[in-house]
């Protein structure tokens, strides 16, 4: 989840929302990397999820962080929630996941060194207070019950909105991890292009990242519930999106449909103002029941920004959400699936040309079938599995064609990042299928030896 934006004025016209969304397009020798990921932390001796308060807690994990690495406090309502550092900044999810949001970077080299070295921080940390991280797509365990809630504001209003809405919305919130990558475009036609690779494909890295088989201590029939979780969550801000492949599509349509998307809150002077529901097109006429007469300035727009879920969005860039939270080697296969797609023309038209003849329904389709059998999934003619191989090829020729070396040219380009998904190619077996295969094997049903056989 999102800080509060910060910075621009007053909203004078509504073609400044399309504006505020095409300033966000750079030069390719200035499009840079950002990786996202969540992981849940727990007691080692209780197995049980971080409370935020106690020595054995989310704050003394970001006071640890802070005190030993240097990191800077955020504050709200006179506790620290979050931390930044050189670009990057750690933050909480609604049940107290610890999430990093890294600083935009060049390179994969880049993106993976700050992973390594953020992990390795927290690993330092817990050890000392006897708490452990695992990264999952979905809580194994732990029941709605069990979850701590975070001194978020936002999160307190969303989670009473979610039961009006849905059925998963609060499972979402408070017991599922993701990684997610945010990449850059040149224009509003490679916006396109790119927006347009990503929710076809999306299902792909679904399938390829799958790893939330597990929910209230069994198997859950998904190899990604968390794929699952947000097809109930809430209609009106989640899904794939059809009318980003209509003709005409651009910055304009996607502020059509942002501006439908019913709000959550506006942020003022450090406090979440209740706007469930309302419209932000009211908000542009001065209308909004919950700030009469106000306008909103355009960090209202980017914070309304930051609450729609679809499978990809746009902000300043463009974000891929499809993939479930996993072990510390794919947090570095993500980016590179993706900057290997969207990162070389050439590489993006391959893939264009793969998914340009699907219809809405066959990418719903394939949206559903990956959550459930993962790298197993078939649709009509398309092997999931054959699909993945192709796609991964095609990532591959583009991060060999944007040859960016690492280790100080001893490594002449990123292609070593896609390993673990070829792997899963070459075997057939994603994550949730390991996971399974342990829970009906040597573990004997036993889902509390997860914690001691996946934790970071």
């Amino acid at each position: 989840m999102s800080i509060p934006q910060s910075g621009g004025g007053p909203i004078e016209s509504r073609a400044q929302l399309a504006e505020y969304l095409s300033d966000g397009s750079k030069p390719k020798d200035a499009w840079r990397i950002g990786t996202e990921h969540e992981k849940f932390g727990y007691c080692k001796d209780t197995l049980k999820p971080l409370p935020y308060d106690g020595t054995r807690s989310i704050k003394a994990m970001l006071e640890g962080l802070r005190d030993r690495f240097g990191w800077a406090p955020v504050m709200e309502a006179g506790n620290i929630i979050g931390l930044e550092k050189n670009g990057a900044n750690v933050s909480l999810e609604p049940g107290g996941q610890l999430e990093l949001s890294g600083a935009p970077l060049a390179t994969i080299h880049e993106t993976c060194d700050e992973v390594n070295s953020h992990l390795r921080e927290v690993q330092d940390v817990a050890e000392k207070i006897g708490v452990g991280f695992i990264g999952l797509g979905a809580a194994p365990i732990w029941s709605h019950e069990d979850m701590p809630v975070m001194p978020k504001g936002r999160y307190r209003l969303m989670t009473d909105y979610m039961d009006r809405v849905g059925t998963m919305g609060k499972t979402m919130m408070y017991r599922t991890c993701t990684v997610q990558v945010n990449l850059d475009f040149a224009s509003e036609a490679d916006m396109v292009q790119k927006l347009r690779v990503a929710f076809a494909l999306q299902p792909v890295a679904t399938a390829l990242f799958a790893n939330s088989p597990f929910l209230d201590g069994k198997p859950n029939g998904h190899k990604s519930w968390r794929s699952r979780v947000w097809r109930d969550l809430d209609p009106d801000r989640t899904g794939m999106l059809p009318f980003v492949f209509e003709d005409g599509f651009g910055f304009d349509a996607w502020v059509d449909y942002a501006l439908d998307v019913p709000m959550y809150f506006v942020y003022r002077d450090g406090q979440y103002i209740d706007a469930l529901g309302q419209s932000f097109r009211d908000f542009l006429d001065g209308k909004l029941p919950a700030l009469p007469g106000e306008v909103p300035t355009l960090s209202d727009w980017a914070d309304h920004l930051t609450t729609i879920f679809p499978e990809a969005r746009i902000k300043k860039f463009i974000e891929m959400r499809g993939a479930d939270g996993g072990p510390w080697r794919r947090l570095c296969a993500l980016p590179a699936f993706w900057v290997g797609l969207t990162y070389d023309q050439g590489a993006l038209d391959a893939a264009w040309d793969l998914v340009k003849g699907w219809d809405a329904e066959t990418r719903e389709a394939l949206r559903v079938a990956a959550s459930v059998d993962g790298l197993q999934a078939q649709v009509g003619d398309l092997r999931m599995h054959d699909l993945a191989r192709e796609v991964v090829s095609i990532a591959e020729a583009g991060l060999a064609a944007r040859a960016m070396p690492g280790a100080g040219g001893m490594i002449p380009d990123e292609t070593h990042f896609l390993n673990a998904l070829k792997d899963s190619i070459e075997s057939g077996r994603v994550p949730a299928d390991e996971l399974l295969a342990h829970y009906h094997g040597d573990w004997g049903g036993d889902l509390s030896k997860i914690y001691a056989a996946y934790s970071y």
